[in-house]
């Protein structure tokens, strides 16, 4: 596993999202755009992680920042998810785990002595332009909002 790093051209993505609407990185430009890959919808982390977020939404739409959460989920599972939690952004699907490959975030992971092949818990700050601005690789699920809007706010 090797993330992209910062200052460079982030990989341009079209997913679906929860209702199967394609997204495209590229309809965002001139906006920043957070991509934070997550392993699993509807479980302990990641909705805490994703419950910050949404609990942030308006001072991210102050900082004209828009929010994707993106998973190797299949997209029959995300609106479980946005509805049990009223998540206010769009939760993309990467089954084939394609644009975590691209971004560099997709490797092995071990847990309870097993190892296997996933999506690490890594958010990209993406800039107006379409580059990585900023990599946020070092954070607690509960913390990860906080972390991403003093970054946007320095």
């Amino acid at each position: 596993m090797n993330p992209i790093q910062a200052g460079s051209q982030a990989p341009a993505f079209e997913l679906p999202n929860q209702n199967g609407e394609i997204v495209k990185l590229s309809d965002y430009q001139g906006k920043k755009v957070l991509v934070y890959f997550y392993p699993k919808a509807l479980t302990p982390g990641c909705t805490t992680q994703a419950c910050g977020l949404r609990d942030s939404k308006a001072e991210l739409d102050e900082l004209n920042t828009v929010v994707f959460g993106v998973s190797p989920d299949p997209v029959k599972r995300l609106p479980k998810f946005i509805e049990k939690y009223d998540l206010n952004f769009d939760l993309l699907s990467d089954e084939d785990h394609a644009i975590a490959d691209a971004f560099g975030v997709w490797g092995l992971k071990k847990f309870m002595g097993k190892e296997y092949d996933g999506i690490h818990r890594i958010s990209f700050l993406i800039n107006e332009q379409g580059e990585v601005e900023h990599v946020f690789d070092k954070f607690k699920t509960k913390e990860h909002h906080d972390v991403v809007l003093s970054y946007l706010n320095d």
